[in-house]
This record gives C-alpha cells, structure tokens and sequence, in this order.
C-alpha cells in the first residue's frame, strides 16, 4: 500500500482499491496520487437523482393553452437545429408521467429534477395569461413523484422563455427580472406544498453566450460584445427577486430551499508557465465568478472581471465598459440569495495565455486574453466540447469550497453523450463509475459539503441545437416509434447499483443492478 493509501485508511472509513486489477478505471489517467478507485459510501441522507427539463422532454408544444418559447421558434426556423428537428414531440413526456416515475423507481432514485415551461404556465410570459390547464400537468407530475416517494428539484427557467417576452427584448430588458418574479411568485404558490428544492436558473452562462452572443441557440441572437453581459446582468437580478419572494413569502410556511445552478468545466493550466497558471485562475474566476460571485461574495462581479472588460473596453474606444454595473441597493438585494450550490459538470479544459488583438467589433470571448483546449489523450464523448476527465470533478470541487465557503453542494448535472454506433454503452458505464468516484472523494478525503448528485440525463431527448443526433440518457428512446419506449441501457443499470450501494463497498465492476 502507498503512502496516501495507508493515511486515507488510518484516518478515513474508506479503502483504496489495492489490486492491480479495476485500480483504475480509464488507461490514460493511472495516476497513483490522483486515479486510484476509493471503496467508500456517500452519507446516509445522500440525494440521489436524475434530471431532465422540460423542453428536452415533454413535447406537447402547443397543447392545453401552452404559449410558443424561444425554443419553439428557434427549432421551427430552418437550419438551426441539426436536421432541422425539433421538440414538438420529444419524449412525449407530458403524455407519458407514469412511465417516466416507473423509470425513477426502477433505478432507485431519490429524487427527480425537472424544469417548468415557463410558457406553459403563462403563455404570454405575464400574469394576465394564466393558463391553469398548464398548473394542472405539473400537478400531476409533483403528485405521481409524491405516491412514489421520489423529491422533486423544480428548475423555474431552463432556456425556453416565452416567444412573447423576447419579442419585447428577452433577457436583454430589464423587465424580465420583474416577470420573472412574477413568475416565480406563482410557481411557489401553486407547487410549494410539494416542492422543497427549488432552483431559479439553468446554466446562465450557456443561454446567455450562445443565445445572446453567438447565436448558436435561441433566440439566436449575435449581439457581440454586449449581449451576454446584458442578459446575465438581468438575470442575476431576476433571480435575487425571486428568492427574496420565496424568503419572505413563503418560506416560513412551505421549509424548501431556493438557489441556482451554474456550469463550469475545471480549468487545468496548460503548461506550467506563470502565465498559463494565471490564465487558468483566471478562467475559474471569470467563468465560474462571472454568475456566481455576486451571489455568494458581495454582489458584484470578480474585480478581475471588471477591469479586463473596462481595460478592453478602452482599447476599442469606449467611454464605459461593456460590462454593466450594479448600484449598492442591487449589490445588497444580490448578495447572499442562496440555499446551496447547484453545479452542472461534465468535462476539463486545458487554459493558456494568449495575448489579444482587440477589434473595433467587440467580442465576449476576445475579452480574457486566453485560449481553450483539450488533451487529444483523454477519451472523448459524442459531443465535440466532452472530453472524458473524471479527476477535474474533484478539483473544481475543491475550488468552490475554497471560493465560496462550506456550502452545501448538489451536483445538479453529470453526465456524457454517446452516438447511434455506442451500442453497448461501455464508455459511459466507466463515466459514471469515475466521476462518482471523484465526487466520493471529494467528500470524503477533502470534505466538501457534497449533498447529492443528479446524473444527466433520464433519457434521451433533445439535445438543444442538436437535436437527437447525441444521447446522453440512461434510458433509450426510440424516436422513430410514436410510442416513444423507454429501455434501459447498461450505464442505468450501473448507476441503479451505485445508488443502492450508496457509493462502493465492492469492486466497481459489481457495481451494477439488473431493471
């Protein structure tokens, strides 16, 4: 037994894999001090989960007095999405409730993380289109979750805003954190009694980048240099607003929880450089610290993040950054609306220094002075963006703790995308092994605050722009029969005896359940 390996065993209830065999999981990452496979369990109260959302899943687009949303409109727009497909249909989820709980129970899950179609609630985004026909399908959805004993984590807004607030400006008005509020206000009322876990936004960066910026998503927008910023910059304040609506309305009454869930990939230096080091500090605090600083430091975004865009700002010819500012009564409404951290993570990527030459045409992702890549060694997912690198989990971990404090963490998202030809699934059995493993570790040699894990996703479904070209579910879908069955694949059955185990008391190879 190594060093690290008799420590860990002296101080913690836990076990290194010692054989030779099944030490480590995937050939290119053998690192003795980083990849050996722990044997350990998660707490008692651990939760554990699947999570979709709603435009991915339910279909149903125009159905019972459901408005259009921005994906609705996206996805009808020839050429945006991969073979022009859409989520009209989908999985068909809000036709099929009992299935997708069978599906929940099967795996042994605690708990099950979707989003509400704000559209579907209020078809025109405001409160004079309440649609009850819409309260009436989640209803139905948080009471089949009750019978079966599974938790719901209700997401408020997981990209698909109405067509009718776009249409006003989207999330680059300002009125969106009122209607938001509004929003908010009427989910809490409506599913409080049931829901206990609750988060206000998906990956802000995601939809704000690609849908306000680059143009990749809806609304397809490309209003470079600019764009991001502002709907990121209304978006922190729409969900300070509904989290100070949960906490003075309702939360002495209902008990649940309410925050947000960010995505980031860990940031790994490429060389070991000076300058390579600090563009990859650079990067965690600008990616990560853009959405979540103001929330859990001061209300205000990463002093680095400031001056870069002010500096860049000038250098174009500007008389003020590109980059909003909050006023000190937002800096307070801002600061400290959290319950908990919801993290989305799925891969690593190597950061280096790059000095840029700066346009009179702004751009968001000309604004760092850095450059992003991946390892050709690391085993790669269906997606261009995933590559497979299960140690990076622990370290961004690590670094939220260090940033933020000891708060409680639910990873929300975790996961990685096969294609039609990954028959058997094997890639991503050894996914979940891996990563679950640096979340275990995580917590139990470094002591994050870890509270539960969420993988992505139940099943397959509509990957966003494209379409259902990628599979990341647990479950397969067949898409080409009306009926749109479910069967689960090997990783679901991988992941149901890791639940059961509440982590890994065996050798991981026996680490499986049969649905």
């Amino acid at each position: 037994m190594n060093f690290l390996a008799l420590v860990l065993a002296v101080t913690f209830p836990l076990v290194i894999a010692a054989s030779s065999e099944g030490s480590f999981i995937f050939d290119a990452f053998q690192d003795p001090q980083r990849d050996t496979f722990l044997i350990g369990n998660f707490p008692d109260d651990f939760l554990w989960g699947v999570a979709t959302a709603s435009y991915q899943i339910e279909g149903a687009w125009d159905v019972d007095g459901k408005g259009p949303s921005i994906w609705d409109s996206f996805s009808h727009s020839k050429g945006k999405v991969y073979q022009n497909q859409t989520g009209d249909i989908a999985c068909d989820s809000y036709n099929k409730i009992q299935r997708d709980v069978e599906m929940l129970k099967e795996l042994g899950v605690k708990a099950y993380r979707f989003s509400i179609s704000w559209s579907r609630i209020l078809p025109t985004g405001t409160l004079e289109s309440f649609n009850q026909a819409g309260v009436d399908y989640y209803r139905r959805v948080l009471t089949a979750l009750e019978a079966a004993g599974i938790e719901p984590m209700v997401t408020l807004y997981h990209w698909d805003l109405p067509q009718a607030l776009q249409d006003i400006g989207g999330w680059e008005n300002e009125m969106m954190a009122v209607y938001f509020s509004d929003y908010a206000d009427i989910c809490f009322r409506e599913f409080g009694e049931k829901v206990k876990l609750w988060i206000t936004f998906n990956e802000q960066i995601v939809f704000t980048v690609f849908g306000y910026e680059l143009g990749m998503h809806a609304p397809g927008l490309k209003h470079s240099g600019y764009g991001a910023y502002k709907a990121a910059h209304t978006s922190i304040k729409a969900h300070a607003n509904a989290w100070h609506i949960y906490d003075k309305k309702y939360r002495s009454k209902q008990g649940g929880k309410v925050s947000i869930v960010f995505n980031s990939d860990w940031f790994e230096p490429k060389t070991d450089s000076y300058g390579d080091q600090l563009a990859a500090k650079r990067m965690s605090d600008l990616y990560m610290g853009w959405l979540a600083h103001p929330i859990f430091v001061n209300g205000d975004y990463p002093v680095i993040m400031k001056e870069y865009v002010a500096n860049v700002s000038r250098l174009q010819g500007l008389t003020t950054s590109r980059l909003p500012t909050f006023s000190e009564s937002e800096k307070r409404l801002i600061a400290g609306t959290f319950d908990f951290f919801g993290l989305n993570h799925y891969t690593t990527s190597y950061v280096n220094h790059k000095s840029t030459a700066h346009p009179r045409i702004a751009s968001f992702m000309l604004d760092y002075d850095m450059e992003i890549s991946k390892d050709d060694a690391w085993p790669k997912a269906a997606s261009s963006w995933l590559s497979i690198v299960p140690w990076g989990m622990r370290r961004l971990l690590g670094w939220i703790k260090e940033h933020y404090g000891d708060v409680p963490i639910y990873i929300t998202e975790n996961g990685m995308s096969q294609s039609e030809m990954d028959i058997k699934d094997e890639l991503r059995v050894k996914y979940f092994k891996a990563y679950i493993n640096e979340v275990l570790k995580a917590h139990l040699i470094d002591g994050v605050n870890i509270k539960g894990y969420f993988a992505w996703s139940l099943m397959d479904n509509f990957e966003w722009a494209e379409g259902y070209r990628e599979k990341f579910g647990l479950y397969e879908v067949n898409f080409d029969d009306p009926e749109r069955p479910r069967t689960p694949r090997e990783s679901a059955k991988t992941f149901a005896g890791i639940i059961k185990n509440n982590g890994f008391t065996v050798s991981q190879d026996k680490s499986k359940t049969e649905l």
